[in-house]
C-alpha cells in the first residue's frame, strides 16, 4: 500500500513539458550533469527514443533536483527526484543521491526491470567505458570504493556511539569510554574526502546502498 502511495505521489508531480530541444552533452557539465537514454517501440511498431537529463545544480525552491524526460529529443515532462515517468509498457523511475544518481531505471508493466543507457559523453558514460574496455581495473577501483567507504562507517559509528556511551547514567554502569581510533586532523580529513570521492564512483554506476553511501554523504 505504501509503495502504491509512493508512485501516486511522484505521478502528480509530474509537469509537461514544453517542447524544448535536448542539448548535447558538454565537456564542461562532467561534474554536475547526467544524461542516460531508453528506446522503446510503441504499439505500432514506431521507435521512440526518451532521455533523462539530471543536472544537480537545476532545483527547485525546495531544493530537490529537477528530472527532465525528453521523447525524441523533445522535453517532454519535469519532475522533481525522486521522479517517476509512465511511458509505453512501464515507468521511468529515477532517483538520486548526494553524490549522483543512484537509480534510473525503466520497469516494465510485469515487474521485470533495466537500468537505462548512459550516454557515452556524460560521466556514467564515460565509467561504464572503462568497465568494458578494463573490467579487471574497475573491479579493483570498486573494491577500493567499497573499502573507503567501510572506513568511513567505522569511524561514523564511533563517532555516535562514544557520545551516547559518556552519558553519566550510562558512564556510571560500563566505566569510562574513550574512542577507539584516534586520528589526527589531516587523516581524518582525507578519509573524508576519500569517502566522497568512493561515493562519487559508485554513483556512476548507480551502486548505492543505504549504509555504505549514507556514511559517505
Amino acid at each position: 500500500m505504501f509503495e502504491q502511495w509512493r508512485r501516486r505521489r511522484a505521478v502528480a508531480r509530474i509537469e509537461p513539458g514544453d517542447g524544448a530541444a535536448l542539448g548535447r552533452f558538454r565537456w564542461w557539465q562532467l561534474l554536475g550533469r547526467s544524461l542516460f537514454h531508453l528506446d522503446l517501440a510503441e504499439p505500432d511498431g514506431r521507435a521512440v527514443r526518451y532521455s533523462v537529463d539530471a543536472r544537480k545544480w537545476k532545483t527547485d525552491e525546495n531544493g530537490y533536483v529537477m528530472i527532465h524526460l525528453y521523447r525524441d529529443g523533445r522535453r517532454h515532462a519535469v519532475s522533481r527526484a525522486p521522479a517517476l515517468f509512465p511511458v509505453e509498457g512501464g515507468t521511468i523511475e529515477v532517483a538520486m543521491s548526494s553524490f549522483g544518481l543512484k537509480r534510473c531505471h525503466y520497469v516494465e508493466d510485469g515487474g521485470a526491470a533495466r537500468q537505462l543507457t548512459p550516454d557515452p559523453r556524460s560521466p556514467e558514460g564515460r565509467r561504464a567505458r572503462f568497465e568494458r574496455r578494463r573490467p579487471v581495473l574497475s573491479r579493483v577501483v570498486g573494491a577500493v570504493s567499497i573499502m573507503a567507504l567501510l572506513v568511513g562507517v567505522v569511524l561514523l559509528l564511533q563517532q555516535i556511539a562514544v557520545p551516547i556511551l559518556q552519558i553519566p547514567p550510562i558512564a556510571e554502569q560500563i566505566g569510562p569510554v574513550e574512542p577507539l581510533i584516534r586520528l589526527p586532523l589531516w587523516l581524518t580529513i582525507s578519509l573524508g574526502l576519500a569517502a566522497a570521492i568512493a561515493s562519487t564512483e559508485r554513483a556512476l554506476r548507480l551502486r548505492y546502498h543505504w549504509l555504505l553511501d549514507a556514511a559517505g554523504n
